[in-house]
């Protein structure tokens, strides 16, 4: 992981882009703090929402089962 200054991700954002793209994290400090951590994007985040969707598609053809002859207040009695 690398850190850089606030000042110097301003004056070198290009090459930071570079550096993150090939899956550097960085992180930028501004007055010796951590402010924000740039990171590559995550290619599992499109898999995820390819499940995602497809697990609603099948869920929204699917027949509800069992009864529900309970009401919202008994649900959460305490």
């Amino acid at each position: 992981m690398k850190t850089i200054s606030a000042g110097d991700a301003n004056r070198h954002f290009s090459s930071l882009l570079r550096d993150v793209a090939t899956g550097e994290i960085v992180t930028v400090l501004s007055r010796g703090r951590p402010v924000a951590t740039l990171s590559p994007v995550r290619q599992a985040d499109d898999q995820r929402q390819l499940a995602r969707q497809s697990l609603l598609a099948r869920l929204r053809q699917q027949k509800p089962s069992g009864m529900r002859d309970w009401t919202r207040d008994e649900l959460y009695e305490a």
